[in-house]
C-alpha cells in the first residue's frame, strides 16, 4: 500500500509517502512553521510526490492529522487530503494528533503508561493516557494542566507531545518521575502514515477532531462533536 500522509495540525508542515510493502517512507519533507501552512503545503506535497517518482493515481490512500491542533492548520491539511483523494479517487482517513505522538512509544516499555499532551493554552492541555500496550486509561479530552498531572496515579509515565515538557516541569513531587520526556513540536510524519495505513476509512473520517470549540470560526461553520477515531 502507498499512503500519502499530511500533517499541518501544529508547528510543522509535513508530507510523506509510506510504502507498507517496503516498510518505510520512500519520500518525505517537514518544514517547521507556526504560520503559512496554506501557502507551503501544496508545493511541499508536489516535491514529495516527485521525489517518490510516482503520480497521485499510484496512491492507495491519503491520511491527514485531524486534530486536536490549530483550527486553521487542521483545515488546510484536511482540505488538501480530501481534494487529492477525490481527484485520484482514493480513500482518505483522519488520524488524531495525540495518537500520532504516542504511537512511537506504545509497546516500547509495556510497564510505563504513555501520556500524550498538546498545549491548549490558558493553562490547559489536550491529552490522553494509555497503558504501555496501548489500552485506554483516559480518553482524549481538553482539561486543566492539573487534571493531566493527576494521571500520575497510573505510575511513572512516558510523556510525549508538544506539552510533554510543560507536564514534566510541573510533575507532582510525591509521584514517581516520568521515565522519559519526548518534547516534539509536531508528530513524526512516518507515524501519521503508519496509523493512516492501519485505520479503517469508515472508522476514521477526515474531519476536524475538536475537543473544544475553536477560538474563531467562519460564519455558518458547524462544529463537529468529538468522535473516537480508530487511531486514538
Amino acid at each position: 500500500m502507498l499512503v500519502l500522509a499530511i500533517d499541518t495540525a501544529l508547528d510543522a508542515c509535513a508530507a510523506g509517502i509510506l510504502d507498507t510493502d517496503d516498510g518505510r517512507l520512500i519520500a518525505q519533507e517537514t518544514l517547521p512553521m507556526k504560520r503559512g501552512h496554506a501557502e507551503a503545503l501544496m508545493p511541499l506535497i508536489a516535491r514529495v510526490i516527485e521525489s517518490a517518482g510516482i503520480g497521485f493515481t499510484a496512491l492507495d490512500r491519503v491520511a491527514s492529522t485531524a486534530g486536536p491542533g490549530s483550527f486553521t492548520g487542521l483545515r488546510v491539511g484536511l482540505s488538501a487530503a480530501r481534494g487529492i483523494a477525490l481527484a485520484a479517487n482514493k480513500p482518505v482517513v483522519g488520524v488524531t494528533t495525540l495518537a500520532a505522538f504516542a504511537a512511537p512509544v506504545i509497546g516500547e516499555d509495556r510497564k510505563a503508561p504513555v501520556i500524550s499532551a498538546i498545549d491548549a493554552r490558558h493553562d490547559q492541555v489536550y491529552f490522553q493516557a494509555m497503558s504501555g500496550d496501548g489500552a485506554a486509561l483516559i480518553q482524549p479530552r481538553v482539561a486543566p494542566v492539573a487534571e493531566a498531572l493527576a494521571a500520575s496515579r497510573f505510575g511513572a509515565p512516558h510523556l510525549v507531545g508538544n506539552a510533554a515538557r510543560l507536564l514534566a516541569d510541573r510533575w507532582p513531587a510525591h509521584a514517581p518521575p516520568p521515565v522519559a520526556v519526548n518534547q516534539q513540536a509536531a508528530p513524526d510524519i512516518a507515524w501519521v502514515a503508519w496509523l493512516g495505513a492501519a485505520v479503517s476509512p469508515d472508522a476514521a473520517p477526515p474531519r476536524p477532531y475538536y475537543l473544544r470549540a475553536p477560538d474563531a470560526r467562519p460564519a455558518g461553520d458547524v462544529l463537529l462533536k468529538p468522535r473516537a477515531l480508530a487511531a486514538s
